[in-house]
């Protein structure tokens, strides 16, 4: 299936590709993943440069309004660089949920910033407890005099380590699985009573578990309405769902252009072993994985325009990538032997990041299930 780009799609294509191409090559990653931040700020300023980081961002506030299709054309390409600057974190997160519940004042305040590149964000939503289920949340915020005051814990959360500006869930009312009664503050990360214990991920990433003990806030922290943010954190996630599948189109692309390359050059019995009929099927089985899950992921993008239809795109998304991620990085690391998972050979960390792709957000299993609850109750 051809993908119909708009004009404004190809020329962001190729300029991502242009640039992953000629500055983003595997051993200058391994450089910037060794180094003290994890990546590299220069290309996160590049990144502002060329508009990537205003790219989905309301044009009222510094961004250039672009749809998630334009987004799945970004990530795609950050997805055959395994790009390791926080994007997901701070654009397709943090900032969207700024923009799509944030106050006026927090819109001026925090958008322009992060189109610019002058501002990190980190949503801090997951806790140890609440595996997928985005209502389970036990971080307590209490109203006093002023402000609130945040107590709890959240695990994994992404760019926290560098972020500038924490976007924390916590529980206004409500039980502790109730969707109503989440509300959403901006925190800093050097508030007093907060703790931030950083680590590196196995896919190269950077990310942070939280501790919020008497975490005060002003009530200008509040993010939208108090004990109505689980729509946004919904739609946010949903949304990044599609967009880690296109990242995930990406790294299938590579890892396919990675085996299909060594099948053409390793010998065995004087001839390449991509000549033996068997690795012909694996290699077209292969192809087709990556083809299909492309054309899933632009269609989702597509569909998600409808709020309505959103859950059951970012689902479907999910369980195709998921799927197709699986096959083709074994198959990749089969048919490579034993250079395939070596530290030193870019085709083992393509699919730790698809593996860490499949888990984010829920895997495979966890939205087969939810899509199927979804399509009998929309029928």
């Amino acid at each position: 299936m051809d993908i119909m780009l708009s004009d404004e799609q190809r020329l962001l294509k190729e300029s991502v590709e242009r640039f992953i191409a000629g500055e983003y090559g595997f051993e200058q990653r391994k450089s910037w993943v060794e180094g003290g931040a994890g990546y590299s700020p220069e290309n996160w300023a590049t990144f502002a440069e060329l508009g990537w980081l205003a790219l989905p961002l309301p044009e009222d506030h510094g961004g250039l309004g672009g749809t998630l299709g334009d987004v799945a054309v970004l990530m795609e390409g950050f997805g055959r660089g395994l790009v390791v600057e926080p994007y997901l974190a701070t654009v397709l997160l943090g900032a969207q949920i700024i923009a799509d519940a944030g106050t006026d004042a927090q819109k001026v305040d925090i958008l322009p910033r992060v189109a610019e590149g002058q501002m990190k964000l980190a949503f801090a939503h997951t806790e140890r407890q609440s595996r997928y289920d985005l209502t389970d949340v036990k971080t307590e915020a209490k109203a006093g005099s002023g402000g609130f005051t945040l107590n709890g814990q959240k695990s994994i959360v992404f760019g926290a380590p560098d972020a500038d500006l924490l976007v924390v869930s916590a529980r206004t009312d409500g039980g502790q699985r109730s969707a109503e009664g989440l509300s959403l503050f901006c925190v800093a990360p050097d508030a007093a009573g907060l703790t931030v214990r950083a680590y590196g991920t196995q896919d190269d990433h950077r990310a942070a578990d939280l501790t919020l003990e008497n975490v005060e806030v002003d009530a200008s922290a509040l993010i939208g309405s108090a004990g109505e943010a689980f729509p946004t954190i919904s739609k946010t996630v949903q949304r990044a769902m599609i967009a880690l599948g296109a990242e995930a189109v990406g790294a299938m692309d590579v890892l396919n252009e990675l085996t299909f390359e060594y099948l053409k050059t390793r010998k065995q019995f004087g001839a390449p072993i991509g000549a033996f009929q068997s690795l012909q099927h694996r290699a077209a089985e292969m192809l087709m994985a990556h083809k299909l899950s492309r054309a899933m992921v632009f269609r989702m993008a597509k569909a998600s325009a409808d709020d309505e239809a959103l859950a059951q795109a970012a689902s479907a998304t999910k369980v195709q990538i998921g799927q197709a991620g699986k096959f083709v990085g074994q198959q990749a690391i089969q048919l490579h032997g034993g250079i395939g998972m070596t530290h030193e050979y870019a085709a083992g960390h393509y699919f730790k990041r698809l593996t860490m792709i499949d888990a984010l957000f829920g895997t495979t299993d966890h939205h087969l299930s939810s899509y199927a609850t979804s399509s009998f109750i929309s029928s």
